[in-house]
């Protein structure tokens, strides 16, 4: 269920749907309690500041999502990223068929603790699963200590007690560079990361491991950095590369596809073609990843299982039926497209006679 199902079936704009789920003015009262009523029959529930319970009888099944907004990589949009966006659909599908309602919640992460118990009171759930992205493991036990039926998704703490879903980081990017080395490539770069997190920190061990593997060492100078959620071409960026423009890598691989887009879109406001130049792929495989021109070689994410993994987890556990902590890890798939190219060696090049 999405924000265009939601409309159509309520014959309203999109906007107003969002003004509506988003506890916004501008609708009628009328207008709202339809747009919420056909989003609770639907297992889809808005954001926290709609007040679910008045919506939601207190015996219904609920399994609340919730993710802690910073400045980082969980932004106040991030419901708008195509990646949180399927990820939080699939969650949906598959709660719809399991008898439970989802219930979405988008917590400031500096007020975690205050706002989540604060939530737990007024609209009591079954479980929760918890967008880890950006938490912290101190993060992570204080959702635990309030919420024990617990699932964390999208990074991964060996050491904790709890159970985790997250796509195989580390299998993916070593893919990603060995695809990148079996093409040719032996100079090659890396863009990671302005901001830190699990998920970037194990794609960069991925990466260089297959590099160690295959006797390649990526130089100091060709590791750049981008940030993670902007599409767009970056001046600093194109600063740096303008000043190494004569000792570039053939091939770069980026911590996920946002930056590569934004790579790409750089690279050719410089005059540098891809794949011609240079090859580029991402990690992630976000429905832009097919628009940008080229289309973006990249590491797809299977969030369809992560969901379907972490669903299955958490009725488990509120259920009893299986107490045992789990780490869950989803092999990723390389998907090669077009911003890739097969690099012939000089001395491999056949001259004409």
């Amino acid at each position: 269920m999405k924000i265009d199902d939601i409309a159509k079936l309520a014959d309203v704009s999109r906007s107003a749907v969002s003004l509506a789920l988003n506890g916004k003015n501008g609708v009628s009262q009328k207008t709202r309690e339809k747009i919420l009523k056909i989003a609770q029959d639907h297992g889809y529930i808005p954001r926290s500041i709609v007040k679910a319970e008045h919506f939601i009888k207190n015996n219904s099944k609920i399994l609340r999502f919730v993710a802690c907004t910073n400045a980082g990589i969980v932004t106040e949009q991030f419901e708008s990223l195509p990646f949180f966006m399927e990820l939080i659909n699939n969650l949906g599908e598959h709660i719809n068929t399991s008898g439970y309602s989802l219930l979405v919640s988008s917590i400031k992460i500096e007020e975690l603790e205050k706002s989540l118990s604060s939530l737990e009171q007024q609209q009591p759930s079954s479980g929760i699963l918890l967008l880890g992205t950006n938490l912290s493991p101190s993060q992570i036990e204080t959702v635990s200590k309030i919420q024990p039926n617990l699932v964390v998704l999208d990074t991964c703490f060996e050491t904790m007690n709890v159970n985790f879903v997250v796509m195989n980081n580390i299998y993916g990017a070593y893919h990603a560079g060995a695809h990148l080395i079996k093409l040719g490539h032996k100079n090659i770069g890396y863009i990671e990361s302005t901001t830190r997190m699990y998920n970037f920190n194990m794609r960069k061990k991925g990466f260089f491991q297959a590099m160690d593997e295959f006797g390649i060492t990526v130089r100091n100078k060709h590791i750049y950095s981008l940030p993670p959620t902007t599409v767009s071409s970056q001046e600093e960026f194109k600063k740096e590369i303008t000043k190494n423009r004569n000792d570039l890598p053939t091939a770069f691989f980026c911590e996920c596809d946002y930056m590569a887009i934004s790579a790409i879109k750089s690279f050719l406001e410089l005059g540098i073609h891809i794949p011609n130049d240079v090859s580029i792929i991402g990690f992630d495989n976000i429905s832009e990843s097919q628009v940008i021109s080229p289309e973006l070689s990249t590491i797809h994410v299977k969030k369809d299982r992560i969901a379907s993994l972490a669903v299955d987890m958490l009725i488990k556990q509120i259920q009893k039926e299986n107490l045992d902590i789990i780490k869950s890890f989803v092999n990723t798939e390389l998907i090669i497209r077009k911003s890739c190219k097969e690099l012939i060696p000089v001395n491999e090049i056949k001259t004409s006679k």
